[in-house]
């Protein structure tokens, strides 16, 4: 037998005083109240009630046995009225990861606005280049760039990872504008040193990068890189989210826009989830709203 629902069942027959009051309150005979609780008795090794002709009480051990099942199904009562309220409005830790630099200059800033409208959310942003393992180590959502494997998780696509080759103003007019591939090898091209092999620097018709120097100055951060470029030093190649603000303000100028590379897929990945937390629904709706194809 089921042996919670064997604890209501004796918890029905202390609080109603019969096997037959207990029955009608459950919706059975009074013979399977009886095994019910005869079955609690087995498991336990000892008398819940004594039973005479005419009514019952309850032992020692029975009373006991009574307060704990009440103590249990309260637990359960205040679990299931939790989850309800989980479910009823955005609320509780929300863990998030994505790739360093995206995460870093793009998504922090637009999680504080995310908070600002949930104040009963709370975020716990990862920020990683490799790929994690949402359902192994805990997550609720990911950003993902590059191609997705089939995972069997629900990927929401988001506007694609383009690239932007860009310098400041005083830096073209003291060196003069590129116009090709080929005529970076006469500038200071700054390095990210975290690209992956035979990424670095891939432009249309510049194969495996040959016509860009090394720079002098490199960097495994894209925040140093843009400094540099604001500071007027080279010229950066970085995510043109990353570098939107820079370049609509002027303090940066978009270079050889005819050969950069392919814009890479973007996504917003999570577990399928019939009955998602508002928590997620409103965070997928929100960075929707922000970055849609």
């Amino acid at each position: 037998m089921d042996k919670l629902r064997s604890m209501q069942v004796f918890v029905a027959a202390v609080d109603a005083g019969s096997f037959a009051a207990a029955a009608e309150r459950c919706g059975m005979s009074a013979v399977m109240v009886g095994k019910h609780i005869r079955a609690l008795e087995q498991m336990l090794g000892a008398a819940l009630l004594r039973r005479t002709t005419r009514r019952h009480a309850l032992t020692e051990i029975g009373r006991r046995y009574a307060d704990e099942c009440r103590a249990i199904f309260a637990q359960i009562s205040a679990a299931e009225s939790g989850a309800e309220t989980m479910r009823a409005a955005p609320r509780g830790l929300l863990k998030v990861t994505a790739p360093v630099s995206f995460g870093s200059q793009w998504l922090a800033p637009a999680l504080t606005d995310y908070l600002a409208v949930h104040p009963e959310v709370t975020v716990d942003l990862n920020l990683n280049d490799r790929t994690v393992d949402l359902v192994e180590e805990g997550f609720d959502v990911a950003v993902r760039i590059g191609a997705l494997p089939d995972s069997g998780m629900v990927a929401r696509p988001l506007q694609p990872y383009a690239m932007a080759v860009c310098a400041s103003p005083a830096y073209l007019e003291q060196h003069g504008t590129p116009r090709t591939p080929a005529d970076l090898a006469r500038h200071e091209c700054l390095e990210f040193t975290g690209w992956l092999p035979g990424a670095r620097w891939k432009l249309k018709g510049d194969k495996d990068g040959r016509h860009v120097p090394s720079g002098r100055f490199r960097s495994n951060g894209t925040a140093a890189l843009r400094m540099a470029a604001l500071h007027g030093f080279g010229i950066v190649m970085q995510a043109e989210l990353m570098l939107a603000d820079d370049i609509a303000a002027g303090r940066l100028v978009p270079l050889l826009r005819d050969w950069l590379p392919a814009p890479r897929p973007m996504h917003l990945v999570y577990p399928r989830d019939r009955r998602a937390m508002p928590k997620l629904t409103t965070f997928v709706d929100f960075l929707l709203a922000r970055l849609a194809p």
